[in-house]
C-alpha cells in the first residue's frame, strides 16, 4: 500500500528540488561573486554570500534529485509478481541510502535558509551605511529571490514528507528482510527530532526578520531628489502634449511591441 504513496512523493521532492528558481539563482550567485571577487574580499556581506554558495554547491554534488529519482525508478507501477500476498519493493540498502541522504538534505537546506537571511539582513546593514551600494543592492535581491523560491516551491516541506515515507517503508522492508548497509546510525523515526528545530516556526521568525528590517530609503532620496508637485504636473502636461502632436505627425503605423521580452 505505501508503494505508491513513495513513487508519488519521489516524483514531487525531485521536481521541487529540479527546478529552475533554484539553478537559475545559483547561476547568478556564483557570477556575482566572480565579479567581486578581486574588490572584496574581506567585506562581511560577500563572505556571507560565499557561504550561501557554498551550501548550494553541497547541495548539488549530493546528488539527491539523481538518488531520489534511482528510487522512484525501482518501485514498480504495477504488481508484477504471480503470487497475491508478494510484491516487488526496493532493498534495504537503497532505502536506506536515500534516507540518509534526505536527512543531510534538510540540514543543508536548512543551513542555506539560514546563511541567506543571516547575508540577507548584512547586505541591507551595508546598504543603510552607504557602503558598496551597487553590490549590495543585488544581492539583497538575489538574497530574498533565493529564500521565497525554496519556500514557495516547499523543497523543505516536500523532503520531510518524503522522509516519512520512507521511514515507514524502511521499517516493513527491514521486518521483512534483513540486509543492513548503513551500520553504526539508528534511523529517527520522526525527522523534526533530528533537525532539531521546528522548521515552520524557524521560517516564520526568519521571514519576520527579513520583513522587519530597515529599509535603505536615505540614500536613495539622495539619489532620486522628489521633485515639488506642480514641476511634475507641469512636466507630465508638457510630455502628453508633445507625444499627442507626434502621434498626430506620424503618418506610418507603429507596431505595438508592449509586453514583449527583452532578451
Amino acid at each position: 500500500r505505501g508503494l505508491p504513496a513513495l513513487r508519488r512523493r519521489c516524483d514531487v521532492a525531485g521536481k521541487r528540488l529540479s527546478g529552475t528558481g533554484l539553478a537559475t539563482e545559483g547561476r547568478v550567485l556564483r557570477a556575482v561573486l566572480y565579479v567581486y571577487h578581486s574588490r572584496l574580499l574581506r567585506h562581511r556581506p560577500y563572505l556571507a554570500l560565499q557561504q550561501v554558495e557554498q551550501c548550494l554547491k553541497r547541495l548539488w554534488k549530493m546528488n539527491l534529485v539523481g538518488c531520489i529519482e534511482t528510487l522512484a525508478g525501482l518501485i514498480p507501477k504495477k504488481d508484477t509478481s504471480q503470487a497475491p500476498a508478494e510484491c516487488l519493493v526496493p532493498s534495504q540498502p537503497m532505502l536506506e541510502t536515500v534516507a540518509l541522504k534526505v536527512l543531510g538534505g534538510c540540514k543543508l537546506i536548512l543551513r542555506l535558509l539560514d546563511c541567506c537571511c543571516k547575508a540577507f539582513l548584512l547586505s541591507v546593514r551595508h546598504l543603510c551605511s552607504e557602503e558598496f551600494i551597487l553590490l549590495n543592492t543585488v544581492a539583497s535581491g538575489l538574497l530574498s529571490r533565493l529564500w521565497f523560491v525554496i519556500q514557495y516551491r516547499c523543497v523543505l516541506q516536500s523532503l520531510i514528507s518524503l522522509y516519512g515515507v520512507l521511514s515507514t517503508s524502511l521499517h516493513l522492508v527491514s521486518e521483512t528482510q534483513q540486509m543492513p548497509y548503513i551500520k553504526g546510525f539508528t534511523f529517527p523515526s520522526d525527522i523534526s527530532n533530528f533537525l532539531g528545530v521546528n522548521v515552520s516556526s524557524e521560517v516564520k521568525k526568519q521571514k519576520a526578520r527579513m520583513l522587519t528590517t530597515k529599509k535603505p530609503t536615505s540614500w536613495l532620496k539622495k539619489l532620486f531628489p522628489t521633485m515639488p508637485e506642480a514641476v511634475s504636473e507641469v512636466g507630465k502636461k508638457r510630455k502628453f502634449a508633445t507625444c499627442t502632436s507626434a502621434v498626430k505627425n506620424c503618418s506610418i503605423p507603429c507596431p505595438a511591441d508592449i509586453g514583449e521580452p527583452v532578451l
